[in-house]
């Protein structure tokens, strides 16, 4: 019905894309129109501030034109109203052009990108560019795009909050395959079919019920208008008691002219006079409340943040909450991630240890033995969550994570064909990459039916868990504790470079003591008697610019902390580099801390080497 082949996907051009969305609808919905310029008008005239002085201008200009006729009585109350109006209009359109500029924000915010399969490709698309009959892969950290059913998957999780309100992450698998838009995946992977794009969707249909408020008022602005409220209140009060005052004074005959006779005389005043009178009196009131309210602080407030914007919006920051402004004003610390932020993200295999021998280049992997070879490619194709596309005239078209990418990019290099290598074995299970492991595993059955279990993750670790290693030569070697301290210091020298270490180890596993299908999804991989493979340095150059930023911070009082999941000496080598760390400064603990060393600790030693951790 869909017209969609499970592995390669739609055909993918053109015509089929404007076929597919005429009949099924595009993967957008209907956004709800921003207020029009009216409205921003009458929310600041909503002020108190201001209705107070609108109040005055009104009475002021009656006065004014009553006792001084209109040549002459019209200035204070005019310019009072020509100042409440000048107030409105620049609050007004400053946050009319704010709104606009955050409704591009939010267009720009939900514009994620995404890898479908299309034609045996896979390729990264816009999410508005989504048709069903898509194939769309999916990793931990990823959004469901789309409604859709689960092709294949291992251990995939899950969070449907966003959609029930029930914070439990809900395991997926072909007796469960409905996956719901906008979800997020928790844990695992798998493929999925699009069976329902845009408003079709449950997630269209809930969004197009929410609109975002973007009426926020920052602290600065809710302390101030306190103040002028208070001060107005204060006025008016004071302006009220006045009054009360002297119209009791005057029209008990207590007020005297300069020649002490009383202005007003019960019987003998005549009516204009004693109106007059009493007008004069109510202009002193007016005054009043005009120096009593601050007219000008709404304008300063509404000047000076859009102001700031603009200068905020010419180094391309663009805040969501103004509050955050004044948070991060009060911020003396900035915990940044490694990768992506302060490195480029763009990774290259560039040194590697295989049996205890260092390769640099291509050329050296000729020494390499076709059993050496041959496990470590089956080890790279098969566990990972990348692929790799090769067209007929042209090189291969490696995708997937930044460090899959690099990872399948090297195993070209050794000579790997992707699609035979996957072809020749079949998945059994699969314990996806996570940050919290630092390590990924698969257990496949070759054509013997010998069964594989193949591990990839942080080199420490997978290290630690082996008993032997794989020469260059195919023989398998007991790992001593002088080999051991030999791979410990080759990590180290490529940490020292700022590479990121990862390391590859595989295992022989009994048929018989793997569980049937219906209980594999529990099934705990080995993680013990691991045969070490090869060891390979990813070099993440440092983003440009990002010494300078730090610096900055720095110079500011801001103390700028790494929080990274790598290996400690590639964390301390990118901090050098970076300017985090001073090559002059303790490069021990507690400067340097792992977070299991400083979980371990009470909370009274956390506290007080909080202040001097940077990595």
């Amino acid at each position: 019905m869909l017209k969609s082949n499970t592995e390669r996907g739609i055909i993918g051009d053109e015509s089929e894309l404007l076929h597919r969305r005429s009949i099924f609808g595009a993967n957008a919905y209907p956004q709800k129109k921003g207020r029009n310029f009216l409205v921003f008008l009458w929310e600041a005239c909503q002020d108190l501030t201001l209705i107070i002085l609108m109040v005055a201008a009104v009475i002021s200009l009656v006065l004014g034109i009553k006792t001084e006729g209109l040549s002459e009585g019209w200035y204070d109350g005019g310019s009072i109203a020509f100042a409440v109006i000048l107030v409105v209009l620049v609050t007004a359109v400053s946050d009319y052009r704010q709104s606009l500029q955050f409704q591009c924000l939010n267009e720009e915010k939900q514009n994620i990108h995404l890898e479908v399969t299309r034609g045996g490709r896979r390729m990264e698309i816009s999410i508005f560019d989504i048709v069903v009959g898509d194939i769309v892969p999916l990793k931990i950290g990823d959004q469901v795009p789309a409604d859709g059913i689960l092709i294949d998957g291992h251990s995939l999780a899950i969070d449907e909050s966003s959609m029930t309100g029930e914070a439990k992450i809900v395991h997926k698998d072909q007796r469960a395959p409905f996956l719901m838009s906008g979800c997020k995946v928790a844990n695992g992977f798998g493929t999925m079919l699009v069976t329902a794009v845009g408003t079709n969707t449950e997630w269209g249909l809930l969004m197009a019920n929410i609109s975002e408020d973007n009426g926020e008022e920052t602290p600065l602005q809710v302390r101030l208008n306190g103040v002028a409220t208070l001060i107005g209140t204060v006025g008016l009060t004071v302006a009220a008691a006045v009054l009360t005052v002297l119209w009791a004074r005057y029209f008990t005959g207590h007020t005297k002219n300069p020649d002490g006779t009383a202005q007003f005389i019960r019987g003998h005043t005549s009516a204009k006079a004693a109106i007059d009178g009493a007008v004069n009196i109510l202009t002193i009131a007016v005054t009043i409340v005009v120096v009593a309210v601050p007219e000008g602080l709404p304008l300063a407030v509404t000047l000076t943040l859009a102001y700031s914007m603009r200068k905020m919006m010419a180094d391309k920051a663009l805040v969501r909450r103004l509050s955050a402004c004044e948070t991060m004003g009060s911020a003396t610390t900035i915990c940044s991630d490694k990768t992506g932020t302060l490195t480029l993200n763009q990774m290259t295999v560039v040194e590697a240890n295989v049996g205890g021998m260092k390769l640099s280049s291509p050329d050296n992997y000729d020494i390499l033995t076709d059993a050496t070879s041959h496990l470590l490619i089956e080890g790279i194709a098969q566990n990972t969550t990348g692929n790799v596309f090769v067209p007929e005239d042209g090189p291969a078209e490696v995708s997937g994570s930044p460090t899959e990418k690099a990872i399948l990019s090297w195993g070209i290099k050794l000579g790997m064909k992707f699609d035979v290598v996957r072809a020749a074995a079949s998945i059994l299970h699969v314990v996806p990459f996570n940050s919290e492991k630092k390590r990924g595993g698969v257990a496949i059955r070759v054509a013997d039916s010998k069964i594989h279990v193949h591990w990839k993750g942080a080199a420490e670790l997978i290290l630690a868990a082996c008993t032997s290693w794989f020469d260059a030569d195919g023989s398998i070697h007991p790992m001593t504790s002088d080999k051991v301290n030999e791979f410990k210091n080759s990590i180290e020298d490529m940490a020292a470079l700022s590479l990121r270490c990862v390391a590859f180890a595989y295992r022989l596993y009994d048929l018989d003591k793997i569980p049937y299908e219906d209980k594999r999804d529990k099934w705990e991989l080995p993680e013990d008697e691991l045969v070490l493979l090869a060891i390979v340095g990813i070099k993440d150059p440092c983003r440009p610019g990002v010494k300078d930023a730090v610096k900055l911070c720095t110079t500011a009082g801001v103390k700028v902390r790494m929080v990274t999941g790598d290996n400690i000496q590639t964390a301390k080598a990118i901090a050098l580099e970076c300017g985090i760390l001073d090559t002059s400064a303790d490069l021990t603990e507690p400067t340097i801390i792992e977070g299991r060393a400083f979980r371990a600790l009470s909370e009274t030693a956390r506290e007080a080497i909080a202040g001097k951790i940077s990595v």
